[in-house]
């Protein structure tokens, strides 16, 4: 689950209450899920992950929706099993098979946004299933994940208003700043080793470890620029309406999707077959 704040928009804090009130369950759930793992957690994400493609087909419009949301539902289904046991390969495959179904079933103008949807929500699927059931170190890598990107996002949210300044990329988000995504990046990595800290001891709290919180902590603002210049090329301003006072799932998840696959792809370059162990240990 991404920040459980807003992004960053114009204007003061009119619209935290809501954002507040919204953000504390999904902040439970998020945490209940990860501490119960296994199959529980595996389903909570599942449907995140669908609920992302469902946005996604219905965003971009095209032909055949309701039958690229089933071919994104089986993707992300088979997806998160790959991930459970560790199968990139095969989860690879099956992402791609669903996600040409899916561009063959949008029609022309379609056919590269219908299978990006499959590949983004099945990409969640896989990495955070996999994440997660690393041996040993799997609840520690998602709750350093989960400290990194709703610290980015919190602390954005109020540098962005509280210091202001030149825009980020007005032409992509109109309210993010340079101050709110320099202060939300190095106060999510902050968060980071302090939950590597307290979830390991020292030996995972180390200068590696703050540089990977660092990359992540980027990565998820890009996330969130990615949904971002998503929505502006369609001209919606959320993805849907299914989270009061957020919007939809995608504009809630969009920085935990890239930064869970930047943790699954450490895993999968090092070639270690834990990918919780990779974040921690350099």
């Amino acid at each position: 689950m991404t920040g459980p704040l807003s992004k960053e928009k114009s204007g003061g804090f009119a619209d935290l209450g809501p954002r507040v009130a919204s953000a504390v369950v999904l902040v439970a759930a998020a945490v209940a899920t990860l501490y119960f793992g296994g199959a529980i957690f595996a389903a909570f994400w599942l449907v995140a992950a669908f609920a992302v493609n469902w946005e996604w087909q219905g965003l971009i419009g095209g032909e055949r929706r309701v039958a690229r949301v089933a071919a994104g539902g089986v993707a992300t289904a088979a997806a998160a099993a790959f991930g459970r046991n560790g199968l990139a390969g095969y989860a690879a495959l099956d992402i791609l098979f669903f996600a040409a179904t899916a561009a063959v079933l949008a029609g022309p103008a379609r056919r590269a946004w219908a299978a990006g949807g499959v590949v983004y929500a099945g990409a969640l699927a896989f990495s955070v299933c996999w994440v997660r059931e690393s041996f040993d170190l799997g609840i520690l890598a998602i709750a350093f994940l989960f400290a990194i990107v709703w610290g980015t996002d919190i602390f954005a949210y109020f540098g962005g208003r509280l210091i202001g300044g030149p825009k980020l990329w007005p032409r992509v988000s109109a309210g993010k700043t340079w101050s709110g995504t320099i202060t939300g990046v190095v106060s999510g990595a902050l968060l980071g080793l302090a939950t590597a800290y307290l979830g390991g001891g020292p030996a995972l709290a180390s200068v590696q470890v703050f540089l990977v919180g660092l990359a992540a902590a980027g990565i998820s603002q890009m996330g969130d620029l990615f949904e971002s210049s998503v929505k502006r090329r369609f001209g919606v301003k959320d993805s849907s309406q299914l989270i009061p006072g957020h919007g939809g799932v995608m504009d809630r998840l969009d920085g935990f999707i890239f930064a869970c696959v930047f943790a699954a792809a450490i895993g999968l370059v090092r070639g270690d077959p834990s990918a919780a162990a990779n974040l921690f240990f350099w």
